[in-house]
């Protein structure tokens, strides 16, 4: 009786082992769920694409994709028959992104491993780039921008995103603190062959974090 009574109790507390461990990940899902709507409501990736002219079947990247935010939603943008390049340069991120694409069975998504001077996107192939709080970092700025201009088609779009600082710094202090005047981005993208095409409603993160959203086009 006695060894019977021991497999109920186990039978029971594997059952509720299950349980506990459904409800967990339902929760888990439940919040990255949350966090992404939220994220949406201030991030608006549909807007972004909007005025990058991404439409189904585009050719676009990520450069310095980090987390993938973007990634995920210019994939189902783009669809099955156009393609995304997720690019960043640590090898952590690379390897989560890959993991992240296999996971969600995106396989118009490819990532890259690019350098601090060179976002080794195919030459010719894309309708847009977009750099979402990358460009800051970016100390071999003016290499990266050849780079992404290569990739682009003409009349491909550039989308600079970043947190707003005011100018009369020099690079290392925009690097270290992790934004970039406007100003300087629009001189340096400018001076490196594209033409400014205008600034789009950016980002206000509450309480007051504000990022700017610039575009620019490569001539044909």
């Amino acid at each position: 009786m006695l060894f019977d009574g021991s497999i109920r109790l186990f039978s029971r507390s594997r059952k509720f082992c299950v349980f506990a461990i459904a409800a967990l990940i339902a929760l888990a899902v439940s919040v990255a769920f949350a966090q992404d709507a939220a994220r949406d409501q201030w991030q608006r990736p549909a807007e972004v694409m909007d005025a990058l002219g991404v439409t189904a079947g585009s050719s676009v990247a990520d450069v310095g994709a980090g987390d993938g935010y973007f990634t995920w939603h210019l994939a189902e943008r783009v669809g099955t028959k156009g393609r995304v390049y997720a690019e960043d340069i640590v090898p952590s991120v690379i390897a989560d992104l890959k993991r992240q694409g296999q996971d969600k069975g995106l396989k118009q998504v490819e990532v890259i491993e690019g350098t601090e001077s060179d976002p080794r996107l195919p030459a010719g192939a894309l309708d847009a780039v977009i750099v979402v709080n990358a460009y800051h970092e970016m100390d071999e700025h003016s290499a990266m921008l050849k780079g992404i201009m290569r990739a682009l088609k003409p009349g491909g779009r550039l989308g600079i995103i970043d947190k707003e600082a005011e100018t009369g710094h020099d690079r290392t202090w925009y690097h270290s603190h992790h934004r970039i005047a406007k100003e300087v981005v629009r001189q340096e993208a400018t001076g490196d062959g594209f033409e400014f095409r205008g600034e789009k409603p950016g980002f206000v993160r509450p309480p007051d974090s504000k990022w700017y959203f610039l575009v620019f086009v490569k001539g044909r």
